[in-house]
């Protein structure tokens, strides 16, 4: 298969073609997202939180993100890489943010950047795009929007109803500013199925939805880890996505351990039947 390009993603969304893409944060996840033909391969920074047991985001460091997006390269070949910043470059403001994209594309090799808050740093976006590296901006209800408005943003995954007056006109208008200050595509959060498709038809880059959203995008992107049920929590919950990978570790080490116990050959060393 080709190589994803972002014009090929810019004439997926001409066509109407759904993109997909998939957050992954090691090589093997990476290799087979990229088998399957996703377009996009994404190294969130919600690795320290979501795989290594942090307790908030906040705790990666750059050098951690460029450690586990190097790790999504090496698996990485058909799809583009994105990689988010950890929090800091952004917020301190858009030189650090260059000097950290530079870095992610330098060290691990990435073909563009993820900007989550970017409506809040249209100058980051721009510079960065001044600097050759491609932008995936994010922006539409977060935490810390959804705060500031008294909306209870656990409730808004998908859904429009508790939008206040005026929020519509707010997220058409933030997709705007983001795609003339240079962002190549677009990261709407909770985008609903009302404000949605407004957005979408209201720009000529591709509206992706990552957390919330739907099928009214140009396209989704999943995590990994959440679509195969790999956390352990799956042992105790049935996950709700397309696979229940936990279980599936868990007898296989389970029956390991039996074998070691039994004193009996692993299965897959040498000896073993």
């Amino acid at each position: 298969m080709e190589k994803v390009t972002i014009p090929a993603l810019h004439e997926m969304k001409r066509r109407g073609d759904k993109i997909f893409g998939v957050v992954a944060w090691d090589t093997h996840m990476a290799a087979i997202a990229d088998r399957i033909g996703a377009d996009i391969v994404s190294v969130g920074d919600t690795v320290g939180k979501n795989m290594w047991g942090h307790d908030t985001m906040f705790e990666i460091t750059m050098d951690e993100m460029i450690t586990v997006t190097r790790a999504a390269r090496r698996g990485t070949k058909r799809a583009l890489l994105s990689a988010d910043f950890p929090y800091g470059p952004l917020q301190e403001g858009a030189d650090a943010a260059v000097r950290a994209a530079i870095r992610f594309v330098k060290e691990a090799g990435v073909d563009l950047i993820k900007l989550d808050g970017a409506a809040d740093y249209p100058e980051a976006v721009t510079a960065l795009t001044r600097a050759g590296i491609p932008v995936w901006a994010q922006f539409g209800l977060t935490p810390q929007t959804a705060l500031s408005l008294g909306i209870p943003y656990e409730n808004q995954a998908g859904s429009d109803a508790a939008l206040p007056d005026g929020m519509e006109a707010r997220m058409i208008e933030e997709a705007r500013m983001l795609e003339a200050a240079g962002a190549v595509l677009l990261d709407f959060t909770n985008s609903g199925p009302v404000v949605g498709p407004k957005v979408v038809a209201a720009v000529d880059v591709p509206v992706i939805g990552g957390f919330g959203g739907g099928p009214w995008l140009d396209g989704r992107v999943r995590l990994a880890q959440a679509a195969v049920g790999y956390n352990a929590a799956a042992l105790d919950k049935e996950p709700k996505g397309y696979a229940n990978v936990a279980r599936v570790i868990h007898d296989a080490l389970t029956e390991c351990a039996d074998d070691v116990r039994g004193a009996r050959q692993i299965k897959g060393q040498p000896g073993a039947n």
